[in-house]
């Protein structure tokens, strides 16, 4: 079977684009050490056999390649990876520092910092929970130990130092994954307390300018010498609370980056540096910040399957991913079969739905799909997180779909690698915002992430694809249109960057509580929404709880049992703004629950309460149309996701997926191209037609 090769050129590796020409990579996480007993030989070539092309390695076993302290074992992966390189199977190389040995726990306790309580009980029948982190070290768990911790940090520098310095020379790697999931562990000692101060020290210069930001003359707290600042545990300030939030993203930020640099020292320069996020988007890491240390991004998107897979949180966790750095990214872990710590959440893929997901990722961006993992564990917490291989080592249904989807990749790699995304729609995601809301909630229900995942939600309904940006992006003028989830803390420097987005012609969308905090989560001393006011044409000096939710008066976007607004309410006066929909309410009704103002060349939509998720798509409807960005993919039959991209021959290319277990027939409203996975010409108007869980791929031709 021919073999798919990659190269990362070092000019190519910091923008994560594979040369052209190369092929997208599929595979999976390979734990030979796992195995009850020997069979390398046997699980090479059933790999060879499936068409994979790299698997990830040696992230999670710090204890085999150090079992005693000092004493370094290689030999085993040597072999391993040896009949990989003999196989043509690539290899990514991990750091094993998310998990530490006995040994060093016995020699060191002090390095762990947490551990596991019992999992919740389940909110939903087909999404898994997992046990709740517990202050108070304890050996079980991984990622439990304290990152800034020196101890932790010698060792941990001296295994990843070992490891790279022997196998960088070995032609198997391509590149190095860094940790893994890595998220912050805050700890109760005293020297976290002392960088946290430090780290203040550095920000902020003296106490006196928190007892002013913060707000500390408050039940008199006044701190008057950096020896007396108090420690985390106990505090209520909301400034101080987001301030800590702020220091325990970026020990994550440092300690990756810490991780990059000692790689980097070692590495050949065609290997590369990466690190696998958790799916979705992370507020307890700065991801973007994170990135930067990065030669490309990775991320783990997990999701559900059989009647719950709709792509959305594939959709999503792409998105974010590629809009990290701006370039292709890499799935170095996603669902092979059955997902979750134990088996209360068993839902394996019905037929097609591998093959679904892996072209999805695909069409989002991703330049590699890689499974985790190739066998299933019979021992351990996740012995129930099933890989390609069951139980039983044997070839099974998911298997032989892997196997035709690597074939169809294989043929398909020069069309479909380095796909470039030209979106025109845009989410602003604020980490702060979501922190400060979380410290002065609005609802138990509803939250910053609530009203983030509506409004992608809607856009991904209406096959409308969307980049994501960050309070620092300042090219926000690539985009028609900018939505934003309650943008409760920001700067006034980011507000006016949002006013000149309207002004010089774009259309932004703003949630409630949005403009009413600084960048320090201290309530403005102006009339909301601050810097807003003249570009969103309203103010309001009052606000309400909704004890139960409203209709908007008369309907106005046909919504029916839908029309209903709930949980807040902001009393907008307009000052210019058209408003677009009145509560219906004896008291409220005097009041527009969502405005309109044209500022410059742009508008701007505010919504002062929670829509319902009928309510925020037909809004968001509204604006697109008003932005000139309605087409034939919002005509698409519901279940069919729509998602476009110009791959490296300088061709767009259409993808047409059919979330559902229907077949869908479908109209094609583009310019002449060729399905690629049938090699039929498609000609404009023409049908199509979807089998359930399957796609269409249509590559434009060159006119003749």
């Amino acid at each position: 079977m021919r073999k798919l090769s990659v190269l990362f050129l070092p000019a190519l590796a910091a923008a994560a684009q594979l040369s052209s020409g190369a092929g997208v990579l599929y595979g999976v996480s390979y734990y030979h050490e796992y195995m009850p007993y020997e069979r390398l030989e046997q699980d090479v070539q059933l790999m060879q056999q499936a068409g994979f092309n790299v698997v990830r390695l040696g992230e999670s076993t710090w204890s085999s390649w150090e079992p005693r302290e000092g004493h370094f074992e290689f030999a085993w992966m040597e072999r391993i990876l040896d009949r990989l390189h003999k196989a043509g199977i690539r290899v990514i190389l991990g750091t094993p520092t998310y998990s530490i040995p006995p040994w060093l726990y016995r020699k060191h306790p002090e390095i762990l910092v947490s551990h596991l309580g019992p999992a919740p009980p389940l909110t939903e029948r087909t999404q898994p929970t997992y046990p709740v982190r517990v202050s108070g070290g304890a050996y079980g768990p991984r990622q439990n130990m304290d990152l800034t911790h020196p101890v932790y940090r010698h060792y941990a520098e001296r295994i990843i130092r070992a490891i790279v310095s022997r196998f960088k020379d070995h032609p198997a790697v391509i590149g190095y994954q860094v940790d893994n999931e890595t998220h912050p562990n805050p700890s109760p000692a005293r020297h976290m307390h002392v960088e946290f101060v430090n780290y203040l020290r550095r920000k902020f210069r003296s106490p006196e300018a928190l007892n002013r930001l913060w707000g500390f003359a408050y039940w008199g707290q006044l701190v008057q010498d950096w020896d007396e600042f108090p420690p985390r545990e106990g505090i209520l300030n909301p400034g101080y609370k987001l301030e800590w939030e702020r220091f325990q993203r970026q020990t994550v930020t440092d300690f990756l980056a810490w991780q990059a640099a000692i790689v980097r020292q070692y590495k050949r320069p065609d290997q590369f540096v990466t690190h696998n996020f958790v799916g979705g988007v992370r507020t307890d890491v700065d991801q973007v910040a994170i990135a930067q240390h990065l030669d490309v991004a990775a991320v783990n998107p997990y999701h559900g399957t059989q009647d719950e897979l709709d792509g959305m949180a594939i959709s999503l966790s792409g998105d974010l991913c590629r809009s990290l750095k701006r370039a292709n990214y890499l799935v170095t872990e996603t669902n092979a079969q059955t997902i979750g710590w134990d088996s209360r959440t068993q839902f394996p893929p019905y037929d097609g739905q591998l093959r679904l997901a892996a072209f999805a990722h695909i069409a989002c961006g991703a330049n590699m799909v890689a499974y985790w993992h190739w066998h299933s564990l019979h021992y351990g917490q996740e012995t129930y997180w099933k890989g390609i291989l069951s139980h039983d080592l044997e070839p099974n249904r998911i298997y032989r779909e892997a196997q035709r989807t690597a074939q169809e990749l294989r043929q398909l790699s020069p069309h479909l690698v380095n796909l470039n995304k030209r979106n025109r729609v845009a989410i602003l995601v604020s980490v702060d915002s979501y922190h400060g809301l979380r410290f002065m909630p609005f609802d138990d229900r509803v939250d910053y992430m609530t009203v983030l995942r509506q409004m992608y939600g809607a856009l991904y309904r209406m096959n409308v694809e969307t980049d994501f940006v960050f309070p620092d992006t300042r090219d926000l003028d690539r985009y028609r249109v900018l939505v934003v989830p309650p943008l409760y803390v920001a700067s006034d420097e980011l507000l006016k960057r949002l006013v000149e987005y309207v002004r010089n012609g774009g259309h932004l969308v703003l949630s409630f509580k949005s403009g009413f905090a600084d960048e320090h989560s201290t309530v403005r001393w102006v009339r909301a929404p601050g810097p807003l006011r003249e570009a969103a044409g309203f103010s309001y000096q009052e606000f309400s709880s909704l004890a139960r939710p409203l209709p908007l008066r008369g309907d106005p976007y046909k919504a029916g049992e839908n029309n209903r607004v709930s949980v807040w309410a902001e009393l907008i006066e307009p000052e210019g703004a058209e408003p677009l929909a009145y509560y219906d309410h004896p008291f409220f009704g005097k009041y527009p629950a969502l405005v309109r103002n044209r500022h410059g060349k742009g508008t701007l939509t505010y919504q002062g309460t929670f829509l319902s998720d009928e309510l925020q798509q037909r809004v968001l409807a509204e604006v697109l149309r008003l932005a000139g960005l309605w087409g034939p993919e919002q005509r698409l039959p519901a279940p069919v996701r729509f998602k476009q991209g110009v791959n490296g021959l300088g061709r767009t290319v259409r993808f047409f997926l059919n979330f559902s277990g229907q077949t869908q027939n479908l109209v094609y409203e583009f310019p002449p191209g060729r399905e690629l996975l049938s090699g039929a010409d498609v000609r404009q108007g023409a049908k199509l037609t979807l089998a359930p869980w399957d796609l269409a791929i249509v590559e434009e031709q060159p006119a003749p």
